[in-house]
């Protein structure tokens, strides 16, 4: 996602040096106007803001410690993680940067990658409200709203609060496509239905997880991933440690990390999380683990 994000930070007419470990998404962000730093370090070296993107929290807190990114940028740069990560390493993350003398937001997106290809992401932020009024006019331009949530950590809880929404939601909607399959209706009927209905959501209008009613869902494009499965079981995974550190029993929650964390390890390795309607249906029909 971080490409599509820096080039449209380059289309609007910002100077972005870049680092991708992966080379082909480097060439494709210098395609789009980026220019290639030669490494991370060199990029936050000449940067009045650095912005990552990266898997998880010991790749954030590794680039910032390890590999010198801190260490690189002039003191006072403003340090936006967009990753999703737990609120502890987001934590971590902003105390090692003011050690440094450096400022930080910690600013995860929810919008996946068409969100981050179209410049529609929402940003939720934690840290100052000064570090949030000088990051909002690039937020603003790689997304269409940014949230000031709080202090440091306060943009990952948020993440991950909307995203247990998201995927207990997501297993809501396809248990219901399985349960009106099994009675004769129609995914077309049920959509029109509950579209407009209080069975609403984003889930069903946007993400519809199955074939027709939406067209622009991955559903129609044999589940290739929008969000894919892995990314959802990790944010999943990081709600469910945080509900057992808040001591919140919160069943509707850890069920849906369970289910997506098996998902993801067979059939959904590289779907879409919406895809999760198949085994449904699969397990509907007793004939296995994974669709």
């Amino acid at each position: 996602m971080g490409g599509p994000m820096a080039a449209n930070l380059a289309g609007a007419g910002h100077r972005v040096l870049g680092h991708d470990l992966m080379p082909d998404l480097l060439t494709a962000a210098v395609e789009n106007g980026v220019e290639a730093a030669g490494s991370s370090a060199r990029a936050a070296a000449a940067a009045d803001v650095v912005i990552t993107m990266l898997p998880a929290g010991r790749h954030v807190l590794g680039l910032y410690r390890e590999e010198g990114l801190l260490a690189a940028a002039r003191p006072g740069t403003l340090f936006i993680d967009c990753s999703t990560i737990d609120v502890a390493d987001a934590r971590s993350a902003h105390e090692a940067a003011v050690a440094a003398g450096m400022r930080t937001l910690d600013a995860p997106v929810s919008g996946g990658v068409v969100g981050a290809e179209a410049g529609t992401l929402t940003f939720m932020a934690g840290g100052g409200e000064a570090e949030f009024a000088e990051a909002e006019p690039l937020l603003t331009v790689m997304g269409r709203k940014a949230v000031h949530c709080g202090g440091p950590g306060a943009g990952q809880a948020a993440k991950i609060c909307n995203n247990m929404i998201l995927g207990v939601s997501m297993i809501a909607v396809s248990e219901a496509f399985v349960l009106g399959e099994s009675l004769g209706l129609s995914p077309q009927a049920l959509f029109d239905v509950a579209s407009t209905a209080s069975g609403q959501c984003w889930a069903l209008t946007v993400n519809c997880p199955v074939p027709g009613p939406v067209p622009g869902s991955p559903a129609n494009r044999d589940y290739r991933p929008g969000f894919a499965a892995p990314l959802m079981a990790k944010d999943l995974g990081l709600a469910a440690n945080a509900l057992a550190a808040s001591g919140i029993d919160a069943q509707l929650g850890l069920k849906a990390a369970e289910l997506y964390a098996t998902y993801a390890q067979g059939a959904g390795a590289d779907q879409d999380f919406s895809g999760i309607v198949n085994t449904i249906r699969h397990h509907k029909a007793g004939d296995g683990d994974d669709a």
